[in-house]
């Protein structure tokens, strides 16, 4: 006979748990075991793309913002989809909108503080004898001018209701495709950044055809897929227990969950020397996030905005106006990447206490 999973569990440890311990134990080992296999299958993505790019001969920045930020951005641009395309009830939705808003807040700060944090964990690792981002700051800068006015005008349209609202959802759609030819246009490769690791399903075979980076990166897409899913359940969970409404976890804890792939990305390739590669990830993985799920938001929800979603717009605006200022200088220091982290906890603070 087979046994419910916290009796199991009490089972195997000898004596029986109150069933709310069990559940927080069974939630707390699937967040750490799914959040493993992100990482791992992150590592597989990572040097996938990488053999991906070469042989369709891109630059490495483009690497980065639209391979890497377009391929790890599918699932939640999946979740919003299925949100607000689908969703029976005004609360379903309103957490496909909560995700749209909550996604560029956690690229905006806690994604660039891990990059940050990383870059001074392994200075030494790396040679390096300062924090600072070795980046093409230029171009970043540019990228959160064109974010900025993007997502100014996203939040803009959830203060006012008019009836061709829908019909703007396609500008956004416009607006990335843009951006994607921008980017491919305008790409480059710094030293270091041509010299790739074997592709790790064929470690042996030196250089090799389209077909298997094509294979291991759509692999590693699905385990993260599936981890991802994994890790938004129990992160929800963990919001259920600590008495949170679903709305107030899709915009503080869902967003964690689905960006952590585009965090992972960037912390390998932080420890590999390649932040350039990390920062153009983040910086793609923002213009879809101020795009895609804005645009299936307005098509499929009415698009209004309440305390919570205007504190996420506005903690958002103030970390890109700070990225702005720094990248715009030449010379970004590790440090100030993880101030700009300090703002979720801001946010955090704001929603929890004030709504």
């Amino acid at each position: 006979m087979r046994l419910p999973a916290g009796q199991a569990v009490s089972r195997a440890i000898g004596f029986r748990l109150p069933g709310w311990m069990v559940f927080m134990f069974v939630t707390f080992a699937l967040f750490f075991l799914s959040a493993g296999a992100i990482y791992a299958a992150c590592e597989y993505f990572v040097n996938g793309v990488e053999w991906l790019g070469r042989r369709l001969n891109l630059g490495a920045t483009a690497i980065g913002s639209v391979l890497a930020a377009f391929g790890t951005a599918l699932p939640e641009c999946a979740v919003t989809l299925m949100a607000v395309a689908f969703g029976s009830t005004p609360e379903q939705k309103s957490l496909g909108v909560g995700a749209a808003m909550g996604g560029p807040l956690v690229l905006a700060t806690l994604a660039y503080a891990v990059v940050g944090l990383a870059l001074l964990l392994n200075r030494k690792r790396l040679g390096r004898t300062s924090g600072q981002t070795q980046a093409d700051h230029a171009g970043l800068s540019r990228d959160q001018a064109v974010f900025f006015a993007v997502f100014a005008l996203k939040v803009g349209l959830g203060l006012f209701a008019f009836a061709i609202k829908p019909w703007l959802g396609l500008a956004f759609l416009a607006a990335y495709v843009v951006y994607v030819w921008r980017e491919i246009r305008d790409a480059e490769t710094a030293a270091g950044e041509e010299d790739l690791e074997p592709l790790k399903i064929r470690p042996s075979a030196g250089e090799t055809s389209l077909a298997w980076p094509c294979i291991q990166t759509l692999l590693a897409l699905s385990v993260i897929g599936l981890a991802s899913h994994a890790f938004v359940g129990q992160l929800e969970a963990i919001g259920l227990a600590m008495g949170w409404s679903p709305h107030l976890t899709a915009l503080l804890l869902s967003p964690v969950a689905t960006e952590l792939p585009e965090i992972m990305n960037a912390l390998i390739w932080v420890r590999q020397g390649k932040e350039r590669l990390a920062l153009a990830n983040i910086s793609g993985a923002m213009m879809i996030q101020a795009t895609i799920p804005s645009a299936l938001g307005l098509m499929f929800t009415p698009w209004l905005f309440d305390g919570p979603l205007l504190a996420a717009g506005a903690i958002t605006a103030l970390a890109v106006a700070f990225l702005w200022l720094n990248f715009r200088r030449g010379a970004v220091d590790g440090r100030a990447l993880v101030m700009v982290g300090g703002l979720y906890g801001v946010f955090a603070w704001a929603v929890i206490g004030c709504f």
